[in-house]
């Protein structure tokens, strides 16, 4: 189940992936795929399941297939590191993809332009539209509301006998709205919300407004 949410008189459609749909751009935002940091970590020595390697690159395909938008931006942080085997994977995705691919550079995004000029992908320190200011990390200026990455926002929700449930979420306040992780292999930042915050935790397979 996604959630459908309206800022600036545009609408976004938020999936439990973690990426989200800009109707009015036909975009898709997707943020913090660490693509490749499964093959780092098995590198040295984790003992990380291959099949979190293919993970990926199938939701990234679900989410795609689901929205058939005509461009899908990524926030920052697509690949984890230097070029390891998870490249030629991504090659094999990009060409599979009609989409026009934007990449919104990183502090993780180390690997030479060259590669993704090569394959097609425009590469963006930021990228502004209708009012609109896109980024890894999180930025606040004048007359912009910001979409942005590079936190990886969780939510804690507290239960009967203090059971505690920890879930990825897209975090917004009043000029930002950050990005779900949407990579497999990733970790999070609790966030606590503010009064003003709107907070949608997402499940395997809900986006979940929480009050």
């Amino acid at each position: 189940m996604t959630q459908e949410i309206s800022i600036q008189n545009n609408t976004f459609t938020m999936h439990p992936s973690g990426g989200m749909l800009w109707h009015e751009k036909r975009m898709l935002l997707i943020a913090d795929v660490h693509l490749g940091k499964v093959s780092h970590f098995r590198k040295h020595g984790s003992a990380v399941p291959l099949r979190a390697v293919a993970a990926n690159f199938d939701q990234l395909t679900r989410v795609a297939d689901y929205y058939q938008a005509q461009s899908i931006c990524f926030l920052g942080d697509l690949f984890h590191s230097s070029l390891n085997t998870e490249w030629k994977l991504f090659e094999k995705w990009v060409r599979s993809r009609e989409e026009t691919l934007i990449l919104i550079a990183g502090n993780h995004d180390i690997i030479s332009p060259v590669k993704y000029e090569n394959l097609d992908i425009d590469i963006y320190s930021e990228f502004q539209s209708n009012g609109f200011l896109l980024t890894h990390h999180p930025e606040e200026r004048e007359g912009f509301f910001n979409f942005c990455g590079h936190i990886h926002p969780g939510i804690r929700l507290g239960g009967i006998g203090r059971q505690v449930l920890k879930l990825s979420c897209f975090f917004k306040t009043e000029n930002q709205l950050i990005l779900p992780a949407f990579g497999t292999f990733t970790g999070n930042y609790y966030l606590e919300p503010q009064p003003g915050n709107q907070v949608f935790a997402i499940t395997k397979n809900e986006v979940i407004p929480i009050q």
